[in-house]
């Protein structure tokens, strides 16, 4: 048996920019006038979880009141608005054929293991029409390394496996795959 574990913007939804830059938006509005760091790459861990410390420390804010609640509830209610406004986010080409074909095979398990918070998680994979219901899924609010996110979503799907491949658009996925052993298959040209 295989397991099978995928990352969700770039790899299942065409939903990356439009994360970053709502993601972006809604640390402001809660934060106000913060500065961010070039690249998503420019940080340690890259996780909604994990960006956000940084930010906080980025910005001299680790002695605030922790505002990743108002943060998180912000950014749905942005994700929510984007889609009422502009329909729903789009597959990558081909990802549901693929999910699906996995989850009918007798050889594959299949799991979720994203940076992204779990609401927003699921308001992605719905709107680009996946159904995900009994798949397991680890995010950032189950922890805010994405090695750990990784082996969380494993630890869910409760056997042993023969070999575990992860497929990741960006570098952060590529790093977080090598680290745990894992074989890696890169999405897109962000992850090379």
């Amino acid at each position: 048996m295989d397991a099978v574990i995928f990352d969700i913007d770039g790899t299942l939804v065409q939903s990356a920019a439009v994360d970053d830059e709502l993601y972006r938006q809604s640390v402001i509005e809660v934060l106000g006038s913060v500065r961010f760091r070039d690249s998503l790459s420019d940080y340690d861990r890259v996780t909604d979880s994990g960006v956000l410390v940084q930010i906080l420390d980025d910005n001299g804010l680790v002695h605030v009141p922790d505002p990743t609640e108002t943060i998180r509830s912000r950014f749905i209610e942005l994700l929510e608005h984007h889609v009422a406004q502009h329909g729903p986010f789009s597959e990558v080409p081909g990802a549901r054929d693929f999910v699906t074909s996995l989850r009918r095979s007798d050889n594959h398990e299949v799991a979720i293991a994203t940076g992204g918070w779990r609401t927003s998680a699921l308001l992605k994979l719905e709107s680009a029409g996946f159904d995900v219901g009994d798949i397991p899924i680890a995010t950032s609010d189950d922890h805010w390394d994405r090695t750990d996110i990784m082996r969380f979503a494993l630890s869910q799907m409760g056997t042993e496996f023969e070999s575990v491949t992860y497929y990741g658009d960006g570098v952060w996925d590529r790093e977080a795959s090598l680290a745990l052993g894992w074989r890696f298959v890169p999405i897109g040209r962000k992850s090379c």
